[in-house]
């Protein structure tokens, strides 16, 4: 649909705001956890934490605000989301972690401005087109679409560490397979 279209955009709008301004978001730095000492898990759990607070203040502050029109398309979409089994989960939470290391990967590594901003943008577009699983995106729409039970909090659980073993492994790959290149 277009809405899905228009929150793609919005949606890279935002990572690239992330990258550019250096925030932390957990799907952003997760892929790194193997270029840190052991001591950077304790940063993970500090982000996730961060972004669970404001995924619940922003999606409490437009729940509030009664934006029908983003509320319904939320509880539709959870709705979806929700009726996938956990496996099914993973695999698209994986594959979401991937393009996310790849969108903030490209934009630390590429030199040109434009090319850095496609990646960054393309690799969000992508995911949020293909029906990919962002954990703490996922937090926002729960909290609209006010549909809490076992099942949201397992899945949300599931997507966290999906997002996280997608990112970590492509980096992996990269990593010991020697295919990085910097500065391109």
């Amino acid at each position: 649909t277009d809405y899905k279209i228009i929150g793609a955009f919005l949606f890279g709008f935002g990572l690239l705001c992330v990258v550019t301004l250096d925030y932390k978001l957990y799907t952003g730095r997760i892929g790194y956890l193997i270029d840190h000492d052991k001591t950077y898990i304790f940063e993970i759990l500090i982000i996730i934490f961060g972004n669970i607070l404001g995924g619940l203040l922003i999606g409490s502050i437009i729940y509030l605000s009664n934006y029908e029109i983003i509320i319904n398309t939320a509880r539709l979409l959870v709705e979806t989301k929700l009726s996938k089994n956990l496996l099914e989960i993973f695999g698209l939470s994986m594959l979401c972690g991937m393009m996310m290391y790849l969108g903030v990967d490209g934009y630390k590594r590429i030199n040109n401005s434009v090319a850095k901003v496609v990646v960054n943008m393309f690799a969000v577009v992508i995911f949020v087109l293909l029906g990919f699983e962002h954990s703490i995106a996922n937090v926002y729409y729960f909290i609209l679409a006010h549909n809490y039970s076992w099942y949201m909090l397992l899945s949300f659980v599931i997507m966290l560490i999906g997002n996280g073993v997608g990112a970590i492994l492509l980096n992996t790959i990269e990593k010991f397979g020697h295919l990085k290149k910097s500065n391109e």
